[in-house]
């Protein structure tokens, strides 16, 4: 197989047979259940990233300490260590309406509830317990999005994947982009406690989808667990199976190192904003407005390119894109503040960003096993930007007072480059069509 292309979509018919070839996909159910899971999956992550950086700045938190808060992000890193719990473990009473809608029934409850315990606090009264809410916001929303990306790859075919992890992305900049603009907003005029509270219900998407569209067909059940041996060899099974593969190793090094530079540049964004003296409103219309349009057209164009060039060849192009967009926050440093300036490094970056979404993600999705969904792409989701998290919390803050944010970006740039050029081996050697799993090559029900 030379490219990523096992499925043939289904035959169309009625109302969707008038629509234009590259609209029909998108009306489907299973990829429409995407978008909303997506919208659900964005906005808890969006509550410790940007929003709280924003609101420890307002608070006078000094920038080494806001940086460090970055180190919240590290449950998303780590959460394949539970995902197999998610996995195989039934939940009581509520796992009979099914495995996956049950488990993200319960993981909508714990998300809503830490935001809003978040959001009651205030940060110049005790940082150190706003420091554990956001972890415990952090351990939330890594368990809800270990539920949720495991339903989206269930319940998509595998002609799907490349439509479906662009609807996801979709949903979740709407998710991410919508609740940290109403966050805004709602400060500006309220306080943030009622700001907190509001976004809270974004949670209800997942929900809702779940209970609509039921289990996912594709979803294969675990065996039964008896006895401790049996939890042990089920809790170790998912990541044996993914180390057995030739190459498992470089492929995961790929996935360690190719955000490395985007996910530095991205959390400092704010720090970068506040510094220029952009307004919550400027914010809200460039960084949130502008970004999420930019965005909705570069995860469009990302499934024009998936499609057309196919998945090995797409990857490539927004590596090199993701790594090029970091420049452009340099110059904005170096332009100051500028409506215009933060326009367009911020439109080419969400650009950017969108089209790596769909691809990228969709390359992941395609290496996990159908047997084991949850703890696979927890892996692999979670080493896809750890390195970069752990930089930020660790060195970023020290590296822009030094370097100054014109450099620090610089330097970002530089980061990701080892990620375009290991890609472009794994591409020669042919270890990207090896390193594919169950969830890319096997229709439903074989």
């Amino acid at each position: 197989m030379t490219e990523h292309a096992a499925g043939v979509a289904p035959e169309v018919t009625g109302w969707r047979a008038s629509l234009p070839m590259g609209l029909r996909p998108y009306t489907e159910a299973a990829p429409l259940a995407a978008l909303f899971l997506g919208i659900s999956s964005g906005f808890p992550f969006a509550m410790i990233a940007a929003t709280l950086s924003t609101r420890l700045a307002q608070s006078g938190i000094e920038k080494s300490t806001v940086t460090a808060f970055a180190l919240t992000f590290l449950a998303y890193n780590f959460k394949w260590l539970w995902a197999p719990i998610i996995d195989v473990v039934k939940l009581p009473l509520l796992g009979r309406i099914g495995q996956r809608v049950s488990w993200l029934i319960l993981c909508a409850v714990l998300v809503m509830i830490s935001i809003i315990y978040l959001g009651i606090l205030d940060p110049e009264a005790d940082i150190g317990k706003v420091a554990v809410a956001a972890i415990l916001v952090g351990v939330a929303g890594a368990t809800f999005d270990i539920v949720i990306d495991a339903y989206r790859i269930e319940l998509l075919e595998p002609h799907q994947l490349g439509v479906g992890s662009g609807m996801s992305q979709y949903g979740w900049r709407i998710g991410a982009a919508a609740a940290g603009a109403i966050a805004l907003v709602i400060a500006a005029r309220a306080d943030w406690t009622t700001a907190y509270i509001a976004v809270s219900f974004f949670g209800l998407f997942a929900v809702i989808t779940g209970l609509v569209m039921g289990e996912p067909a594709r979803r294969q059940e675990p065996k039964p667990l008896k006895g401790p041996v049996a939890a042990a060899i089920a809790y170790v099974s998912p990541l044996a199976e993914f180390f057995k593969r030739s190459g498992a190793l470089i492929v995961l090094l790929f996935v360690l190192v190719h955000k490395i530079g985007d996910t530095l540049a991205n959390l400092t964004l704010r720090l970068l904003f506040e510094d220029l003296g952009f307004t919550n409103d400027e914010v809200a219309i460039y960084d949130v407005g502008l970004g999420f349009w930019a965005l909705l057209a570069g995860i469009f164009v990302g499934g024009f390119l998936y499609a057309r060039l196919g998945m090995k060849r797409s990857v490539m192009i927004s590596l090199i894109l993701m790594a090029v967009s970091n420049l452009a926050f340099a110059g904005l440093a170096v332009s100051g503040h500028s409506n215009w300036a933060m326009a367009g490094a911020v439109g080419f970056e969400n650009f950017a960003s969108g089209i790596g979404g769909v691809c990228v993600v969709a390359y992941l999705s395609a290496l996990c096993n159908l047997e084991f969904t949850a703890t696979q792409f927890a892996l692999l989701s979670a080493a896809a930007s750890i390195t970069g998290r752990f930089l930020t919390g660790t060195l970023a803050g020290g590296m822009i007072e030094s370097l100054g944010f014109a450099n620090f970006y610089l330097v970002t740039t530089l980061a990701a480059l080892p990620g375009v050029l290991l890609f472009w081996w794994m591409m020669a050697s042919g270890l990207v069509d090896r390193s594919l799993g169950t969830a890319g090559t096997e229709e439903s029900g074989e």
